[in-house]
């Protein structure tokens, strides 16, 4: 019996092969998955802004997933002892973060950090957008507009004082920028929150604040407050009647908390992009998106690049702000 040459058994290895491919479809590669739960940290304490986004977004990510998403706050630092864990865990998925505007503002204002806000992170997806609304108290400022206040304003240049939820914090941080657009100087007045602000704009200690939606919204639908403009590039939903501040002679003027979320730096792209799709189904949720428009807050979503490259561009507005406005924490 005649045995096939080494030739003829390459070229039948070969022809079986080209059948195969054609027999049988391309198998597409699975997508990355967690193999265990998944860490979510909240680097600010239980019940603020960022809290409550992380809980909202666990439940459905995790469905997505096929693993739990839990909640851990680590809190403190104004959210860089948390963000430092982040930046320090293994780069494989199992440890996100979902982090506010502080993370493009503690480069400029903290000192000693252990780690680069820059270069730590992989981001992710920017989730929600929380608008501020720049409010008087009626009683104490006629202002309708925002050239309206500063025409009352600037002749008691020296006179008068603004509140915040504390330095460089959203609030701060947006006054600040209005207040070197309008050429107005006005003393800053840091609070522990933004409700001890708003208590005493409505009791006349203060001339403005800039307050999220959530805590402003109902004292201007009661007539207590007056909503001079919004920081969003376009009007929000809950006041379509108030024009944004860039609409009243501020082009360009934008400047609101918003929630992001990233993963340690070093993150294998099929695990950024897989994270990012369970951010995205967990913003379509109705439930989430309920949740989020009863806190005023503006459901994102963006893609991982578009997510970088904003994040960028926040940190050097941030650092231009603090510097102009010789922003101290400490």
């Amino acid at each position: 019996m005649e045995l096939p040459s080494i030739g003829r058994i390459t070229g039948m290895y070969r022809r079986a092969l080209l059948a195969a491919a054609i027999a049988t479809p391309a198998m597409a590669q699975a997508p990355w998955a967690p193999t265990r739960p998944i860490r979510l940290i909240a680097p600010y304490p239980p019940g603020g802004g960022v809290d409550t986004t992380s809980r909202l977004l666990a439940g459905p990510m995790g469905t997505f997933l096929g693993q739990s998403v839990v909640v851990e706050n680590r809190g403190g630092a104004g959210g860089s002892i948390g963000a430092q864990e982040v930046a320090r865990s293994a780069p494989d998925g199992q440890t996100i973060m979902v982090d506010a505007l502080a993370h493009t503002v503690n480069p400029h204002v903290i000192r000693g950090l252990g780690f680069d806000y820059a270069t730590a992170f992989a981001p992710i997806s920017q989730v929600v957008v929380l608008p501020q609304i720049l409010a008087v108290n009626p009683q104490h400022c006629p202002a309708k507009t925002v050239q309206e206040f500063i025409t009352w304003a600037r002749p008691r240049a020296g006179q008068l004082s603004y509140g915040s939820s504390g330095n460089a914090t959203a609030a701060h941080l947006a006054a600040a920028l209005f207040l070197n657009r309008a050429g107005l100087e006005i003393t800053h007045v840091p609070y522990r929150g933004g409700t001890p602000a708003l208590q005493d704009l409505l009791g006349g200690a203060i001339v403005f604040v800039f307050g999220t939606v959530s805590s402003t919204l109902q004292l201007v639908r009661d007539g207590r407050l007056v909503a001079l403009g919004v920081t969003t590039a376009q009007r929000i939903p809950p006041l379509p009647d108030v024009p944004t501040i860039a609409e009243q002679g501020f082009e360009g003027y934008e400047l609101n908390e918003w929630n992001g979320l990233y993963a340690p730096a070093g993150t294998p792209a099929p695990a950024v992009q897989r994270l990012y799709e369970a951010a995205k189904h967990a913003l379509a949720d109705a439930t989430v998106r309920q949740r989020l428009d009863a806190l005023g807050a503006i459901p994102v979503g963006t893609d991982p690049d578009v997510f970088a490259r904003y994040v960028a561009e926040q940190r050097a507005l941030m650092g231009r702000i603090v510097r102009e406005a010789k922003i101290e924490v400490g």
